[in-house]
């Protein structure tokens, strides 16, 4: 007999094959690393290493021998774009086919191929009349990403979670190039850079977010910590977020501006670098104290609190350091990634506050 496709199967299961497994740790990690390229493209004043989005000259995509270093540095943070691209797209087509099988990949496919010419029709259209093609070319081709996760959401019955965080990985890579095309046409301006860098740590923990997902049960949850507990967690998120808000601001008006012509004229950096450590402070005691009750009481978050702790930890450390030693730019780089890791670890934290509701016995 058959279904009808608007009833969802009762069997929520499905199989995650090691490539996908693979690719969701590599897709990560990409995402960890571009942190890390791109802190270095700024500390090395290499921001405006490539004069020009999306190619690195007015005449040529590659850097050029008169460029130098920093053009390399800025070409291959770019290039990473590309590989954190590629491998956001496997994500989506492995998910899709453990999901929903080869029909929605199919799907997906079209979508696609459809995205690509209306972007390059896009392109055509807009480039005699001087119009930014490339930014027109970039945004058909986005506006195509998330129709195609709409059309995908809505025809996956099992598991659209994971669906949904491998299309929003896919997104945001697509997204961020073109915040690295205005941030190079602005001229480096300190909130594009910022917005640029959260951009990316949001994607860290997205990436984060799937690994955990990937392999929880599927089904309804419930609360595996007590309500206050679950209360404190997300107060202590605001402090993290508020302590990186106030890092990116920081540094903003560092001396560290991406470039050597670039001048920084926004906030007091002195003022800004302590309040950003207050919220760190605060940050600091609230993750000590649900590290301890959480494994006083044995709550199933207490090992990932403790990852959690021991990031902070080496992050504080390391943000006294560079602050005594006059902002190195090594030690403000590694400070930029540990940021990243902290919120990846939190997610986590978060995520297994509920656990998968037990069947009960007959």
């Amino acid at each position: 007999m058959l279904t009808s496709s608007a009833t969802p199967p009762t069997d929520t299961r499905i199989v995650i094959r090691t490539p996908l497994r693979v690719l969701a740790w590599l897709s990560f990690i990409a995402e960890v690393v571009i942190i890390g390229t791109g802190g270095a493209v700024r500390l090395t004043g290499s921001g405006l290493g490539c004069s020009e989005w999306p190619l690195c000259t007015p005449d040529s995509l590659v850097p050029l021998p008169e460029q130098g270093i920093h053009g390399v540095i800025e070409f291959g943070n770019r290039t990473m774009t590309g590989v954190v691209g590629i491998l956001a797209l496997g994500v989506v087509l492995l998910t899709l086919a453990a999901v929903g099988g080869a029909a929605l990949v199919r799907r997906a496919v079209w979508f696609a191929v459809g995205g690509i010419v209306a972007a390059a029709l896009a392109y055509a259209v807009t480039a005699p009349f001087g119009l930014p093609a490339f930014g027109f070319f970039s945004g058909v081709l986005l506006a195509a990403v998330l129709v195609a996760m709409a059309d995908s959401l809505r025809r996956t019955a099992r598991r659209r979670d994971l669906a949904a965080l491998a299309w929003v990985t896919l997104a945001g890579v697509m997204a961020q190039a073109v915040v690295g095309g205005v941030t190079v046409i602005s001229d480096l301006n300190a909130f594009a850079v910022g917005f640029h860098y959260v951009s990316s740590l949001l994607l860290v923990c997205v990436t984060a977010a799937y690994l955990v997902r990937m392999n929880a049960v599927a089904g309804p949850r419930e609360s595996a910590v007590p309500r206050w507990f679950a209360v404190l967690t997300h107060i202590t998120g605001v402090a993290l977020a508020a302590t990186i808000l106030f890092g990116v601001l920081t540094t903003g008006s560092g001396p560290h501006s991406g470039d050597a012509s670039i001048i920084r004229t926004g906030f007091d950096a002195t003022v800004l670098s302590h309040v950003h450590a207050w919220p760190g402070y605060i940050l600091a005691v609230l993750v000590a104290t649900l590290t301890v009750v959480a494994w006083r009481r044995g709550l199933p978050v207490r090992h990932w609190l403790l990852v959690l702790c021991a990031a902070i930890v080496v992050q504080i450390g390391v943000g006294v350091w560079q602050a005594r030693e006059g902002l190195p730019e090594i030690l403000v780089g590694i400070h930029m990634v540990l940021a990243a890791l902290t919120a990846a670890a939190y997610t986590v934290v978060v995520l297994h506050l509920k656990e998968p509701v037990v069947p009960a016995s007959k």
